[in-house]
């Protein structure tokens, strides 16, 4: 705006004339809650008169005088006001005391006041002078400015307008609170948060503005102020305004009485400079807001708090315990360091108090919390674990850090005694740089010289090689997130510093991730650093992966984003074109405001870069981002997670998630884990002797070092994890596990330290033990203050605080009773006896506030919310190992009325609320409401206890409590004997079958020989007979059976059209030779059963070869319906409730097995006399490839039933195996929720990757086909009713024991951990092949290797400097067969072909092929014979397999190792377009040059290893121009030649690097070539490789 020019030069700045006193009436109103009236609000007011003199020149005096000062609370405006007399009279002194001001054209500035006027006192003169404030140009009626006032220098707007007539000036001014140069306000628990900008644009959570307005009269010198007014208004919602918000609103008149004679006199006392007119906090930062307290005596009142916790919480938690916490902590923050210090000598020796003190003292939240943590500790007063706990909250509870602060917290971190104690040091540097950090949000321009004892740190450490000091100083320097870190961390990136070249790469990896913090304050220093990194390819993946997290967490803008994406499109590295092409689509799907412009940029990279990136497997890196925002609520989430791997193993190097919460306009990462995993999976998988034998390791080093070019090796990966947790992206604690710590953990455990322990604790029990543990916690303490007019602070808050108490009462019995010097295994043979009685409980307070909070008066709204939870439980457990008896019994607990309960004023079931008036989420979380869960006795007998019991083996039968009869139909006697006389009519040859016996025994007879009689193959007729020739205990259950068949007649039907069906489909074969198929392949695969059933009991039929397996099935089961009647059950289980009228209420279970028919029958039943409800399972193993299982239930077990068959057999040529479900009635909650949940098949079947198509088959039934493709593959088929679902060459994640695999395990058939673990390394190990002369890398890219005759090439090694194996191969010069050589641990193997049988060779000595399999000593090495070849496993080594045949090979090496091989085979680390790797880490042009590079060459022609070539660099036949100059060039790149006195018999063309010099360079040739290999590339050519060479006799 513009300003206006003023119509008059007149001076309207008010002017007190000397001499005389100005009185005027002053009232002041501070009032909170919902704008609206009728609902409640909390508030102060203030009425005065204010006189104002001049105490010299430009000095005044203010002086308060018939002060009044009233409190409300109450419903607005129905409720008064009432007055506050003992405030009025606690205050009165500092009122009536006046205090001195400068004041000058209008402006107020300094202020002076005695040392008896408190902070709070002089605020609210402040506010008085607030309104005298007025900053007026004499030319301009309409201007604006950044006034400073009260609440800070803000946005001021001014209008100035005259009325002449009545001699009157009018002046308004606004103040906007939101545009403030310099806001005085005071955040507390939100220094780790981030100010979301971009969600306050969508809607401000917190708003403010002033509007004053002034009469004014000229004077002779000025102007006079006749009266002012002064209207505030600030409102807050935790959401956006259209959901609601509470406001604080303030009110002030100063209406002008006269002019007095009287001068305002000051009080004798010296007037000290206070500050000026800004609002200046007081003893509000350590005042909570929660409860006034009267402090009378506070070290008194401090150990009353203590007794009454320490009394009332002992056995269950105080439902008011978190309240009395709280006062407790609000009585210790106004004492001094020697009043601490006091309780302490008090309390330190009685254990249930000094928890107490300890707990609340790192709550104090100032430096005396410190103070005493570190003089307690170095006193030798505190224990590890207790100085550790309290030094880790005292650490990150700070309400404010200052320099004083800081200089004690670098006092302990740096004492003698915290530097000895690793966790102790831990913490505390951890939480120093935690502290620089809050000390720079409070004050930004933070000095770097508090980070300057860090750096120099960091410098030492490096200077002694210290590598675990770097990394704990990288991450202070981290949690500080100081922009004056940057210089020292960029000294330890590579590309940045020298120092990076000697630090591991976790350090450097460290190092970057020590930018994230900053990043929030410097982002663009940090993106030049990060994208730099990231761009600079000859890295390692994992550097380059982690510098991309930290630079889209910087936020870049567009041109960088499309700068990164458009390096991913040329990226040769699978890992890091993966990770940033997976972070940037999922980035795409982001809402969270602040990552909008991100998004934005992602969205159009990602369409940049290829779709193909979404094809790299689970193996390869890959970034996740996944977030929730809801714009109205101002509320939101985000989850995000990296996965990096340098190489493709199943274990990542490093993974990180993090969680993020949007709330209130700020935004703060509440969690981030990250793991890392760095040599761990090597350490525990590998041989741990193999690094031991140093002759082995010269011998392969020898070897490897006739290379011709410089051989590199990789770091050895060293045994180490090390996992970080953060909370608000500070890093809490840290831990790293190495080799050591492992072996110390297992030393502990299994030594007689942990013996000893066990034997202390046994005792312990058998006499009784007691347990309490109490846990009183501040959970949570956010605060924002803030000044209003008035000059009294406004606050908003939220409290958590929480209380947890258990006790736990243990007490054990053994029969017969343990000799002094026992053993573990006695244990077993003994009655065991535990009775536990636990009682936990936790009572939970939380509160919200808004409204005035300071030491003299409390006007706020408070909203509470708690909870009370006590569960407890008594538990009595028996294990008799000699019965085989388990029984766990739960006791009756002490009546216990409620065992949840909360009350919240802000929303509850029995609501009174303030919805009524608008119906927004702030208006209804405002009320009063309660909730609470009640416990109350059962009507009936009261339960005297709940009992579980497990009897096993032949004690079993005596535990049965409810004898369980399985009758066979319901239908009366007349019924049956009706169907019997129809029966013989139709069926005239139908033998009575229905003869009865008393006796269980004869009842089995008669029911297997009627089994036997039924031979017909018709189904009407089976079930006929089957219906009259069963015979049982009683003619009723005969008669009874005829129905049971009937109504199973429907499932044999399906069944029957199953089969045909099945036979039907599979009428076309499919080709048994590959694993894919085409559609109508896939549905017509057959599966052909590799069995006959041959069941005992069916054998016992005549007719048993034509029946299926499935009437074997029925067969077994009608022999026998029960088990019951004639074997025992071989376990009981009962679990009941014991009742005072000894009236059964449980249920029972019992488990048979017939070993004679290989039958399993589980009968689950109600225990309830006249409840007939159970569950009956039959399982029978028919063969050893089929099994068939029966679930019954209902009544009697006969309302519902399922059928299982699982059988093996093939597809094709395949082995295979089916599960079949059908079913006949099932009831119908299962039905409507096996419909919903085939509704999402479909989607979950594509996800999958399966394919779907409708079909129409069998109803009631569901088959699954899997047919196993290879050890790794299988090919599965689903059929529904209604659907067909398969999928081909899905690949396992295990090898399966079978074909070859299952005779590789042989060799672990003692131990099941060893097969999984071979199983598991064959399936993720990677292979190398070649056949003829085509070779496949272990990253599966395929070339011709033209090998030279005689000579050893590389085919892979362990590239680390531990040398574990290596295995080579050549081609002989007469029949031109490959030979395979293969050096592990103290071995040589050598394989190789004779005539067309393949031979072994074992340190030169030849095993028979009759001998194999050959084991090793250590049992690491094996060799066994294979398909036609030999095969040398050694997983353990880090080679899974070599394979060796005629006319092929194969390599595998286990998971573990990939990443560090080098040989023809590569690196094993999935990245196929950086394959061809020579020694020195080149990149080899072709092929060709790749695999010569890699040949052992000779260094005579007498060389016992015959080869005749050699490697060198040669020279370009022809000349030519590089740089507009003559050259002569020779290749950088090793090139296969002749020896001296040999010439070539075979040559190939190779393509080579050459560097080029100058022509005219008279450089010998010897002092160019020394280090041609490492020079860079000018030209590219064609050169001469030899491949084969005839020697001269005179040869050297």
């Amino acid at each position: 705006m513009e300003d206006e020019p003023a119509s008059q030069q007149a001076n309207f700045a008010p002017e007190f004339e000397s001499g005389k006193t100005y009185s005027y009436k002053y009232e002041a109103l501070l009032m909170g809650g919902l704008p609206e009236e009728g609902l409640g609000r909390a508030g102060v007011k203030v009425a005065s008169k204010v006189l104002i003199s001049e105490d010299s020149q430009g000095t005044y005096l203010l002086k308060l005088a018939e002060t009044e000062i009233f409190e409300y609370s109450g419903v607005w405006p129905k409720d008064p006001f009432h007055p506050a007399s003992k405030l009025t009279s606690a205050l009165a002194a500092q009122l009536l005391t006046p205090i001195k001001f400068e004041y000058a054209q209008g402006v107020v500035g300094k202020v002076f006041a005695p040392e008896g006027v408190s902070t709070t006192v002089l605020n609210v003169f402040r506010g008085i002078l607030n309104v005298l404030q007025l900053n007026i140009k004499k030319t301009q009626n309409v201007y604006e400015l950044q006034e400073a006032g009260v609440q800070g220098v803000c946005k001021t707007h001014y209008v100035i307008s005259e009325d002449a007539k009545a001699e009157r000036i009018h002046l308004t001014k606004t103040k906007d609170l939101n545009q403030c140069q310099e806001r005085i306000m005071k955040d507390i628990g939100l220094a780790f948060t981030e100010r979301c900008v971009e969600c306050q644009q969508r809607g401000k959570n917190l708003k403010g503005a002033a509007a004053f307005n002034y009469v004014l009269k000229s004077t002779s010198n000025g102007a006079l102020i006749l009266e002012a007014t002064v209207t505030e208004l600030i409102q807050f919602s935790p959401f956006s305004y259209k959901s609601g918000s509470v406001q604080m609103e303030a009110k002030q008149t100063l209406t002008f009485l006269a002019i007095e004679n009287d001068r305002v006199t000051p009080i004798q006392a010296e007037y000290l400079h206070r500050g000026f007119l800004q609002y200046e906090f007081s003893s509000e930062i350590l005042q909570m807001p929660i409860q006034l307290l009267r402090i009378t005596n506070a070290e008194a009142q401090i150990a009353e708090t203590l007794n009454h916790l320490v009394t009332n919480n002992k056995d269950k938690v105080h439902e008011d315990a978190p309240l009395k916490f709280v006062e407790l902590i609000q009585l210790m923050r106004v004492v001094s360091l020697e009043n601490v210090e006091a309780i302490w000598n008090q309390f330190k020796a009685k254990p249930d108090h000094r928890h107490w003190v300890l707990d609340a003292v790192p709550s104090i939240g100032s430096p005396i919390a410190l103070r005493f943590i570190q003089e307690k500790f170095i006193a030798g007063e505190l224990t590890i674990p207790e100085a550790a706990e309290a030094l880790l909250a005292a650490m990150h509870m700070l309400l404010a850090a200052d320099l004083d602060t800081l200089k004690i917290a670098e006092g302990l971190v740096f004492h003698q005694k915290i530097q000895e104690n690793l966790v102790l040091r831990e913490i505390a540097m951890l939480g120093y740089g935690s502290l620089i950090s809050k000390y720079c949000v409070e004050f930004p321009a933070c000095p770097a010289e508090l980070v300057k004892p860090i750096h120099d740190f960091v410098v030492e450490a490096i200077s002694k090689n210290e590598i675990e000091e770097v990394v704990i100083a990288l991450k202070v320097l981290g949690n500080a997130g100081h922009p004056a870190s940057i210089k020292p961390i960029m000294k330890l990136l590579p590309g940045f510093g020298s120092a990076a070249a000697s630090l591991p790469l976790r350090v450097q990896s460290d190092a970057i991730l020590a930018l994230r913090n900053i990043a929030k304050k410097e982002p663009k220093m940090v993106q030049e650093v990060t994208v730099q990194l990231f761009m600079d390819k000859a890295l390692n993946p994992e550097i380059r992966m982690i510098a991309a997290v930290v630079l889209f967490e910087a936020r870049p803008p567009m041109g960088l984003v499309a700068t990164v994406a458009d390096a991913v499109m040329k990226e040769t590295n699978l890992q890091v074109a993966s990770f940033v092409y997976s972070y940037m689509k999922s980035m795409t799907k982001n809402t969270a405001p602040d990552f909008a412009a991100l998004s934005a940029a992602c969205n159009v990279a990602v369409k940049i870069l290829s779709p193909k990136f979404d094809r790299l497997s689970y193996r390869f890196s890959k970034a996740l981002y996944l977030d929730i925002y809801h714009n109205p609520y101002m509320l939101g989430a985000a989850a995000s997670a990296y996965y990096i791997n340098d190489a493709a193993t199943v274990m990542p190097k490093v993974v990180i998630a993090k969680a993020r919460t949007y709330l209130a306009g700020a935004a703060a990462d509440v969690l981030e884990v990250g793991v890392r995993t760095e040599g761990v999976q090597e350490a525990l998988l590998k041989m741990p002797q193999v690094s031991e034998n140093t002759d082995r390791i010269t011998k392969m080093k020898h070897i490897i070092k006739a290379l011709a070019s410089e051989w590199r090796s990789m770091p050895t990966s060293k045994p180490l994890a090390s996992v970080y947790v953060k909370f608000f992206g500070q890093e809490m604690a840290f831990a790293n596990i190495n080799k050591a710590t492992i072996d110390k953990a297992i030393e502990l455990a299994t030594g007689p330290t942990a013996h000893s322990f066990g034997k202390t604790a046994l005792h312990t029990l058998l006499s009784g033990a007691s347990f309490r543990y109490t846990k009183p916690f501040l959970a949570a303490e956010i605060r924002r203050v803030l000044p209003t007019a008035l000059g009294l602070p406004m606050e908003l808050s939220l409290y958590t605080a929480a209380v947890a108490t258990a006790s736990i009462e243990l007490q054990a019995t053994i029969t017969p009773a343990l000799p002094e010097n026992f053993h573990v295994s006695q244990l077993l043979n003994s009655d065991v006896q535990l009775k536990t009685e636990v009682t936990p409980s936790v009572s939970l307070h939380t509160y919200a506030m808004m409204g005035v909070n300071t030491a003299w008066i409390q006007a706020s709204l408070l909203a509470r919310a708690r909870v009370h939870t006590i569960l407890p439980a008594k538990i009595a457990a028996r294990v008799d190992m000699i019965k085989g008896n388990f029984k766990i019994e739960a006791m009756p607990v002490q009546a216990v009325d409620k065992i949840v309960s909360a009350k919240q004023a802000c929303a509850e079931i029995k609501s009174e609320n303030a919805a009524y008036v608008k119906n927004l989420p702030l208006y209804v979380l405002i009320g009063k409401h309660d909730l609470s869960v009640e416990v109350s006795p059962v009507s009936g007998p009261a339960i005297e206890k709940i009992e579980i019991e497990i009897q096993v083996g032949e004690q079993a039968a005596q535990k049965i409590i409810k004898v369980i009869t399985v009758n066979e139909g319901e239908e009366s006697v007349e019924a049956s004997n009706v169907l019997m006389k129809l029966k013989k009519i139709l069926i005239p040859g139908l033998k009575n079958g229905t003869r009865s016996s008393s006796s269980s025994s004869s009842s089995s007879s008669s029911s297997s020989s009627s089994s036997s009689s039924r031979s017909s193959s018709s189904s009407s007729r089976r079930r006929s007979s089957s219906s009259s020739s069963k015979s049982s205990s009683s003619s009723s259950s005969s008669r009874k059976k005829s129905k049971i068949n009937l109504l199973k007649s429907p499932m044999k039907n399906n069944r029957t059209s199953s089969s045909s069906s099945s036979s039907r489909s599979s009428s076309s074969s499919s080709s048994s030779s590959s694993s894919r198929m085409s559609r109508q392949q896939v549905y017509d695969m057959k599966f052909s059963k590799d069995h006959m059933h041959q069941h005992p009991v069916s054998q016992a039929r005549p007719s048993a070869g034509s029946r299926s397996s499935a009437s074997s099935f029925e067969a077994i089961y009608k022999r026998a319906k029960f088990l019951g009647n004639a074997i025992s059950p071989s376990v009981t289980i009962l679990i009941r409730a014991i009742r005072a009228d000894h009236e059964l209420r449980g249920y029972q279970i019992t488990a048979y097995y017939d070993k004679e028919t290989s039958r399993v029958q589980i009968i689950l039943a109600n225990l309830a006399e006249n409840d007939k409800w159970r569950i009956c399972a039959d399982g029978v193993l028919l063969s050893d490839h089929k099994a068939m299982a029966k679930i019954s239930w209902g009544i009697e077990c006969k309302q519902y039933q399922t059928e299982f068959t699982i059988e093996s057999g093939v597809v094709g040529t395949k082995p295979a195996l089916r599960v079949k479900l059908s079913w006949d009635k099932i009831p119908r909650g299962l039905k409507r929720n096996a419909k919903k949940l085939s509704g999402y098949l479909p989607s979950a079947a594509r996800q999958a990757g399966m394919t779907l198509e409708k079909a129409r088959n069998i109803r009631k039934q569901i088959k699954l086909t899997i047919a196993i493709v290879s050890e790794r593959s299988l090919n599965i088929m689903l059929k529904t009713p209604k659907s067909n679902m398969y999928k081909q060459g899905l690949i396992l994640p295990i090898s399966l024991p079978v074909g070859n695999t299952a005779a590789e395990l042989d060799v672990y058939q003692d131990s099941t951990a060893e097969q999984i673990y071979y199983l598991l390394t064959k399936a993720h190990a990677a292979e190398c092949r070649m056949e003829g002369d085509t070779l496949t890398t272990f990253n599966s890219k395929s070339y011709k290797n033209e090998m030279p005759l005689s000579c050893y090439q590389v085919l892979t090694q362990d590239c680390t400097d531990e040398f574990k194996f290596l295995v080579l191969l050549k081609k002989d010069k007469t029949l031109e067969q490959n030979h395979l050589n293969v050096k592990i641990a103290d071995i040589d193997i050598d394989m190789y072909l004779k005539g067309n049988a393949v031979l072994v060779k074992v340190n030169g000595m030849e095993i028979p092929i009759e001998n194999l399999p050959y084991m090793h000593p250590s049992g690491s090495i094996q060799i066994r014979k294979r398909d036609e070849g030999l095969s040398v496993y050694a997983p353990s080594h880090g080679l899974q397999e070599v394979f060796y045949a005629q006319n092929k090979w194969e390599i595998r090496v286990v998971d573990w190792m990939k990443g560090q091989t080098c040989g023809l085979c590569g690196k094993a680390d999935g990245e196929f377009r950086q394959e061809y790797r020579t020694p020195n880490g080149r990149l080899a042009k072709n092929a060709v040059s790749f695999a010569h590079s890699w040949v052992l060459p000779a260094e005579s022609c007498r060389d016992t290893s015959e080869c005749l070539m050699k490697l060198e660099s040669v020279k370009l036949e022809k000349q030519m121009i590089v740089h507009g100059q003559e050259s002569k060039c020779y290749s950088v790149e090793p090139v296969l030649r002749c020896l001296a006195g040999c010439h070539p018999v075979r040559t190939t063309p190779v393509t080579v690097g050459f560097h080029c010099l100058p022509s005219d360079s008279n450089m010998s040739r010897s002092e160019g070539l020394s280090h041609i290999f490492e020079k860079s590339v000018d030209v590219t050519e064609t050169a001469e490789a030899h491949v084969a060479c005839r020697c001269t006799a005179q040869c050297a």
